[in-house]
């Protein structure tokens, strides 16, 4: 079953010879391989390029192990270009596989895998496009070394929109199965629960877990796997590593210092396990340090981490919001509004509100609410309080789980259904 992921075959599409590296970055299994070796590669032959004319080698495949020194693959791909005069591209999976033991022990270190890009970037007959799954090497530092001539394009799990292109029933249905077992493309072809939970379960144990615990060295799994636990129990909650020591202190009776929660989080971060969404001050225009929030980039991934038992559908629809908006290309923040207000006594005290998200992109920004139920009016009222303190016109918005058509509270504010928002493109805008 073939799953159209048109919004990244275009943006590779729309990056064709620009004269830059494109970096296609995702968590395992979100089908960075299938994005590259099978809808772009069709796309790049249906334009009338040839199939000697595309180079591709998956560094994860066993049978291509000798090409992940990055000199023999650099010799390589070179004695592949036949004529200097026509157009060759390359396509490279799983990059990371190119970068040393020693090379990973040492960060500061010049990687041999850069020597190689950064040659083919000086070859213009050569246009390239890598995918890795690993953000320390293949977002902030290739762009660094790069100088501006790496292009990132993250490819997420399905959306719920690509999920019900394949889903055989109806968008209730399709929801129903959706915060339960994410949006990994192999899961949704996937028939039965016992696959799914199998899948997801062994997916996390025997690639995501192994392959932390093996690329960074991990001598305490047991605490890297109880920090998994904590912050998948804990989605869409403030917290912070002070907060996250004293739940192993009184919860786990386990001590693991604040620097190794740091540095065990930031593996979680690199791996696209999950993504951290800082706090900021919408009237004061600054962020503000701890604590932050934690949501995973596939709600199946998170559910199988705790046996698919605590399914809070309020906390997942959150998680879910903020995937699509990222999926949007939106930079998302949580907001914090100062509302001033008199106390039992007359004093004036300060009151901190929050916006679950504040969705930035270029010259627009969205307040978006995720509230599961929205039945009485101390709720609608609840919900607005942080966007009525807000003192900007830019658009208000509060997402339902219950199905309702669109409309507007006396302040201004839209009110939609989660399935209408996550299904139209264009939802935003209503």
């Amino acid at each position: 079953m073939e799953i159209p992921r048109n919004t990244y075959v275009n943006a590779l599409i729309n990056r064709m010879n620009n004269g830059m590296i494109k970096t296609v970055t995702g968590i395992r299994r979100s089908g960075k391989s299938y994005l590259l070796f099978k809808l772009f590669y069709d796309y790049l032959i249906s334009t009338g390029v040839t199939e000697d004319h595309i180079i591709q080698l998956a560094l994860d495949s066993p049978e291509n192990k000798a090409y992940r020194n990055a000199d023999t693959l650099y010799e390589y791909i070179l004695s592949r270009i036949e004529n200097t005069h026509e157009q060759y591209f390359v396509l490279l999976d799983e990059v990371q596989y190119a970068i040393t033991e020693e090379e990973m022990k040492n960060p500061e270190k010049s990687l041999g895998l850069y020597d190689t890009l950064n040659g083919l970037l000086r070859k213009r007959n050569v246009d390239t496009y890598i995918t890795g799954s690993n953000s320390k090497f293949l977002s902030s530092d290739i762009l660094t070394e790069f100088r501006g001539r790496g292009d990132e394009v993250h490819i997420f799990p399905l959306s719920f929109k690509e999920f019900m292109q394949v889903f055989d029933g109806d968008k209730h249905q399709g929801w129903s199965d959706y915060i339960m077992y994410g949006g990994l493309p192999l899961v949704s072809t996937m028939r039965t629960v016992e696959q799914k939970v199998k899948y997801l379960t062994n997916l996390f144990e025997e690639t995501y877990l192994k392959d932390l615990i093996n690329r960074y060295h991990v001598q305490k799994s047991r605490e890297l796997e109880d920090l998994m636990n904590i912050l998948a129990s804990n989605i869409g909650s403030l917290t912070n590593p002070s907060r996250i020591e004293a739940t192993f202190k009184s919860v786990l009776h386990s001590k693991i210092s604040i620097n190794t929660i740091n540095q065990y989080i930031g593996y979680l971060k690199d791996a696209f396990i999950i993504h951290e969404a800082n706090r900021y001050d919408v009237k004061g225009r600054q962020y503000i340090g701890t604590p932050m929030k934690y949501y995973f980039e596939d709600i199946g991934l998170r559910n199988a981490r705790l046996g698919f038992r605590q399914i809070e559908e309020n906390h997942i629809m959150e998680n879910i919001i903020y995937n699509e908006l990222r999926v949007r290309g939106f930079s998302v923040d949580i907001g914090v509004v100062e509302k001033r207000t008199n106390n039992t006594s007359g004093k004036e005290v300060r009151k901190k509100l929050e916006v679950d998200f504040v969705a930035n992109l270029g010259s627009r920004r969205y307040y978006v609410q995720s509230a599961l139920v929205l039945g009485t009016r101390e709720k609608i009222e609840q919900e607005q309080l942080s966007l009525e303190n807000i003192p900007d016109s830019f658009k208000k918005i509060i997402v339902v789980g219950n199905e309702t058509n669109p409309w507007h509270t006396e302040q201004g504010t839209l009110v939609m259904g989660v399935q209408q928002f996550l299904l139209d493109v264009n939802s935003l805008e209503l």
